[in-house]
């Protein structure tokens, strides 16, 4: 199933419950004809029923089954994708996504996008702001949301946090970041403890998936 970033709501933030943080990552465009069926075809989560300004959760995984990446899946046009990792995993993502593309009419490119990431320090669902920059609210995590895009501004009226408060949130929230939990090509998606959120158990094949449906069984 696709947990998507849909809802654009103006949240009561509070005083010290909310915060924002400008976070690094690696981005890439997926483009043409074929990138919507390509890349369904590689990735965890179902990407078919995901309309323009959607966005999921997936993992880019090994044909043994282990993860390479853990990645932002976003729907910005009728035949465009964007995929964002951590800071540090974009030549992973990249590698991977162009390892199974022959003859594919996709076109893959580099995006110097960033990251405003949105959080509770209690966890509880942040209510989204629609962007006015042309940035992108997209899916985050515990509760959060991120705005993506060339230059997106912080939202009004929230505070600024720091590193170790975002940190602090990642931890509490139990999501996994790549280069500490999530090693490439050394441990399963059933380790990350996501699967519910980056995995379709519905969707057709795609590379390791063999070894995913058998853990979860």
């Amino acid at each position: 199933w696709v947990q998507c970033a849909t809802r654009r709501e103006r949240c009561d933030t509070g005083p010290m419950t909310v915060f924002w943080r400008a976070v690094p990552r690696d981005v890439i465009q997926v483009s043409g004809p074929d990138a919507l069926t390509y890349l369904h075809s590689q990735v965890s989560n179902d990407l078919r029923p995901m309309q323009v300004g959607q966005s999921c959760w997936s993992f880019l995984l090994e044909p043994t089954g282990k993860v390479d990446v853990l990645l932002r899946v976003t729907r910005t046009a009728d035949e465009t994708f964007v995929l964002d990792t951590d800071a540090g995993s974009g030549e992973v993502m990249t590698t991977r996504v162009n390892r199974f593309k022959i003859r594919v009419k996709a076109d893959v490119q580099p995006l110097e996008w960033s990251t405003v990431a949105v959080r509770s320090t209690t966890g509880a669902h942040v209510g989204e702001v629609a962007p006015a920059d042309g940035s992108f609210a997209v899916i985050g995590w515990g509760g959060g949301y991120d705005l993506l895009g060339p230059s997106p501004l912080a939202p009004e009226g929230i505070d600024r946090g720091s590193d170790a408060l975002l940190d602090a949130a990642r931890v509490e929230a139990g999501w996994p970041a790549m280069g500490s939990e999530i090693v490439p090509a050394e441990i399963v998606p059933a380790e990350t403890g996501i699967t519910s959120i980056a995995v379709s158990f519905t969707k057709g094949c795609y590379p390791g998936q063999e070894l995913v449906e058998r853990m979860d069984s």
